[in-house]
């Protein structure tokens, strides 16, 4: 629709502006959670919420969209059109297949200067390198066609990615569990002592959350579903026409488009948008990862004072600055700071469904660009460092042994 004269400039400001309230809550929680004169778990939080709340708008307005995944999905989309019938060449086909990833970077820059509109931009781009299917390209979709489709994909993997990273977690709790079965460990209740765990037992309580996020993000996956294709408001009025108004072809393209790009369901309703709620739901259960890596960590902190259990320490590892003879569990702080962000992202995203206008308006845009990748990447790098964590884990059998005499008997 061309014609429209859409708010862009404003949607943006409202979009960003969303993110931009969800950060107090982030640096509330890191000095709620400060323990004592210091905790260094406030360092990778405060990082990444200051610079963000000072930085947020200069990184969005280097943001794409992930450009090959759209190019793929417009060649998906004509050539389910001519495999339906339209009237759309072999030799069209052919041509964009060869320069999907023949990508002219500074002219999609220049198109994007020019038109404000990121898609249309490459669209523009990929018309230029495949001049005879130029006139086809894009043909009936809007630009939520590209967008939401490619963001489907996008989580898709990523949740794949983060699975296949629970799973190794897993693991090595099952592993540090096992080797350490036979370890009797004091039990606490609200802190204080209470009754004899062991080592193990008390690892398979961790490790059990984090099976949790693998069945939750593996349920996620299993119920994803792609946009598809839907037109500019949910109808599909524009495949219609292109199909002189046979339903029946046009459902048959939407399905053979969700195919071709993997997904075996799809939405049936849309607006322009498929719903925003389904980002927010995402995130809730990515977020999950924040909540077992947080519960793990603070333990394991709480167990470095008490010197039972630590974290890996370097040999030639400083503590602190000024008292390098101090073992700072800084692995496990950075874990508990960076998962505190995790958690405030999915209100973000609820506050996103939560104002969207109708059939769509553009203030969801420029929030979701930098909240669901926040969310994937700091997913990631928090199960990368408790790997690492629970792989290296020390544990001090004296010092259980000497805790467990000094509160017995029970």
């Amino acid at each position: 629709m061309p014609y429209k004269r859409n708010p862009m400039r404003s949607e943006r400001c409202c979009s960003l502006a969303r993110h931009l309230l969800s950060l107090p809550l982030s640096a509330a929680h890191t000095h709620a959670n400060q323990w004592f004169e210091r905790t260094l778990d406030d360092s990778a939080n405060r990082r990444v919420v200051i610079a963000e709340a000072f930085l947020t708008a200069d990184i969005l307005l280097n943001t794409t969209l992930n450009i090959v995944s759209g190019i793929n999905a417009e060649y998906g989309l004509a050539e389910s059109e001519m495999e339906l019938g339209l009237d759309i060449t072999k030799e069209q086909i052919k041509e964009m297949r060869e320069n999907i990833s023949n990508i002219d970077w500074a002219r999609a820059a220049a198109e994007e200067k020019s038109r404000r509109h990121d898609v249309m931009a490459h669209v523009h781009t990929f018309g230029a390198v495949c001049p005879s299917a130029a006139p086809i390209i894009h043909l009936g979709a809007t630009s939520c066609f590209v967008g939401d489709n490619t963001d489907l994909i996008v989580m898709r993997e990523g949740l794949k990615l983060l699975c296949s990273k629970l799973a190794r977690v897993c693991c090595a709790f099952a592993s540090f569990a096992v080797s350490n079965k036979l370890i009797p460990q004091l039990g606490f209740t609200h802190f204080q002592p209470a009754q004899i765990t062991t080592v193990g037992k008390r690892s398979c309580i961790w490790a059990q959350d984090f099976l949790l996020d693998l069945a939750a993000l593996e349920h996620e996956i299993e119920g994803m579903r792609f946009r598809g294709v839907k037109g500019t408001t949910g109808t599909q009025a524009s495949f219609l026409e292109l199909f002189n108004g046979e339903h029946d072809k046009v459902e048959d393209l939407d399905k053979l488009v969700s195919e071709k790009a993997g997904f075996s369901n799809k939405f049936t309703i849309t607006g322009q948008t498929y719903s925003r709620k389904v980002d927010a739901m995402i995130l809730n259960t990515v977020a999950g990862i924040g909540t077992s890596v947080n519960k793990f960590c603070t333990d394991l902190r709480l167990l470095a004072s008490l010197k039972e259990l630590e974290e890996p320490f370097e040999k030639s590892q400083i503590g602190s600055s000024a008292m390098p003879y101090k073992r700072n569990p800084m692995r496990s702080e950075r874990c508990c700071s960076l998962a505190r962000h995790l958690l405030s992202l999915p209100l973000s995203a609820a506050h996103t469904h939560a104002n969207q206008w109708f059939e769509r308006t553009l203030d969801d845009s420029a929030n979701r660009r930098v909240v669901i990748a926040e969310a994937f990447l700091t997913a990631d790098i928090l199960l990368n460092t408790t790997l690492n964590i629970v792989s290296g884990m020390v544990v001090y059998p004296c010092v259980i042994a000497k805790r467990i005499a000094e509160e017995l008997p029970f």
